[in-house]
């Protein structure tokens, strides 16, 4: 096809009209016109400079009524202390625990628009450390006040440490370290054991399946202020969680590997003629060998109803497991012997339940399968019972959902709040053990919000039967959340565990002005 214009032929000469006088490509500037300025721009495509994009970014909801944020890194464990609630322990990637009071300050005697001179940028101060305790070379996993009276505080580390240290404030040094001791890779939780006759015992479980049972006594000068009571071997991957029950006789431990053991620390049952197989450490015990209770990938939650019938435990792909426990009287000696049957057996449990020969104790249904559930889509990571009269079970899964369970209606779900925390894990769910309070639970999550749920109702409750929801932490995948929180005391305050270092104290004062 041809051009459109013809060539320029060379010894043509060019039109002079075409033609550009250099005079002409000249721009004539007035001496008095204004100077060069910017084209004018859209105010809302303005982009902020680097230091107001930054105060956008940190600019977050905080609901708290105070903070402590003495970590440098990520909080992974909190306590509380069992008589006086205000007086909280938190343990974190700093390899540090630190004590602080919980109490709010007083408020100023007037709010800040009567001030003759207010400074705009004056921001709350941080709650003040009573202790700050070293000596881990590893990140504090685990934390744990002794019961009845909290008289003692252990700390459990990633480095396998076991502290122990006197809560004692009268002295020079408080919360003086009494005893260390080294027998584990990793220690992944500190569980105190609530048995009247026995205070100051903890349980911990390790990453290498072990299980360890300890008295503390800081007045013991024979064998020093931490020993060792008991020491289990049968799980075969690291030990995820564990639970008394109630009147602090048995102790139930899961694990990675799928199995669940009951220990008799003890020696009640075995005096109440209670055991598992011949030369079983163990009362109850279940593995993934057994297709009814088998759970693929692992069991990282574990609850023991309030009445001590059953343990509930719950694993990966959501599914959830009841097994019945033998019940031990009150004429069981509770002085058999702080050594239990087969310690130091490293033999595999049985399931079966020897006769009963001790007044008032029952093998009943122990190491039945009672009920197998699974309506979560995830792993579920924590559990909880109400306390009577509320039958109820709730369950906290990876998927970020909430589930509740009749425990007195073989299991029915009661309610599931499957955007519990809108996609993301609900690391902890706890009923309320304020009186009159109890249909109330309380629940975390890696989206970095704190709710509380109303319980009562069935499955078309308003808002899923939302009451409170509490934000001040980062969440959202943005390397924040909130692992953990304890609750109660008078106040009925809750004190969180942020992966962002801080923790936040919540109540119902924020609804004040």
């Amino acid at each position: 096809m041809a051009p459109s214009t013809p060539p320029l032929n060379p010894n043509e000469a060019p039109d002079e009209d075409a033609l550009l006088d250099a005079s002409e490509a000249a721009e004539v500037i007035p001496e008095d016109a204004d100077p060069d300025h910017p084209m004018d721009s859209d105010p809302e495509d303005t982009l902020p400079d680097a230091d107001d994009a930054q105060d956008q970014e940190i600019q977050l909801q905080n609901d708290s009524l105070a903070h402590f944020d003495a970590h440098t890194d990520s909080i992974f464990c909190i306590a509380q202390h069992p008589i006086n609630p205000s007086i909280i322990a938190t343990g974190g990637g700093d390899d540090t625990t630190y004590i602080f009071s919980s109490s709010l300050p007083p408020p100023p005697l007037l709010p800040k628009s009567y001030e003759s001179n207010p400074d705009p940028s004056a921001s709350r101060a941080s709650l003040s450390p009573i202790a700050k305790l070293t000596g881990h070379s590893d990140s504090v996993n685990a934390l744990a006040f002794t019961l009845p009276s909290g008289d003692y505080l252990l700390t459990g580390g990633l480095d396998g440490r076991l502290r122990a240290h006197s809560t004692s404030t009268s002295t020079a040094e408080p919360y003086k370290l009494l005893a260390e001791t080294l027998e584990v890779p990793e220690i992944n939780f500190l569980v105190p054991c609530p048995h009247p006759s026995y205070p100051n015992t903890i349980a911990l479980g390790a990453s290498d399946g072990s299980v360890w049972v300890y008295a503390v006594d800081a007045a013991d000068t024979a064998t020093g202020p931490l020993r060792v009571l008991q020491a289990y071997y049968l799980h075969t991957e690291s030990c995820t969680a564990g639970a008394w029950t109630p009147d602090g006789k048995l102790l139930a431990t899961v694990s990675e590997d799928g199995s669940l053991y009951v220990w008799d620390p003890f020696g009640e049952g075995a005096a109440a003629g209670i055991g598992g197989a011949q030369g079983s450490q163990a009362v109850v015990g279940l593995t993934g060998a057994d297709q009814r209770f088998a759970i693929e990938g692992g069991i990282y939650s574990v609850a023991v109803a309030p009445s001590g019938a059953f343990v509930v435990v719950g694993g990966a792909g959501g599914m959830v497991r009841v097994v019945g426990l033998p019940r031990l009287g009150p004429t069981s000696s509770a002085t058999a012997g702080q050594k239990g049957a087969g310690s130091k057996s490293k033999r595999g449990g049985g399931r079966k339940s020897g006769g009963v020969n001790g007044v008032g104790a029952s093998a009943g249904q122990a190491g039945a399968i009672l009920a197998s559930l699974q309506v979560q889509g995830e792993g579920v990571e924590t559990l909880g019972f109400a306390e009577p009269p509320f039958p109820l079970l709730v369950a906290g899964s990876v998927d970020g959902s909430i589930v509740l369970f009749d425990t007195a209606h073989s299991f029915a779900v009661r309610r599931h709040i499957r955007e519990a925390h809108e996609g993301y894990a609900v690391v902890k769910v706890e009923f309320s053990r304020i009186k009159g309070r109890e249909h109330l639970v309380t629940s975390c999550g890696l989206d970095g919000v704190v709710r509380i749920w109303d319980t009562r109702g069935g499955t078309a409750a308003a808002g899923q039967g939302l009451v409170s929801e509490w934000r001040g932490h980062r969440g959202e995948g943005e390397g924040g959340g909130v692992l953990g929180f304890v609750q109660g005391g008078k106040e009925g305050k809750i004190v969180t565990a942020g992966d962002d270092g801080v923790a936040l104290v919540f109540g119902e004062g924020k609804m004040e002005s």
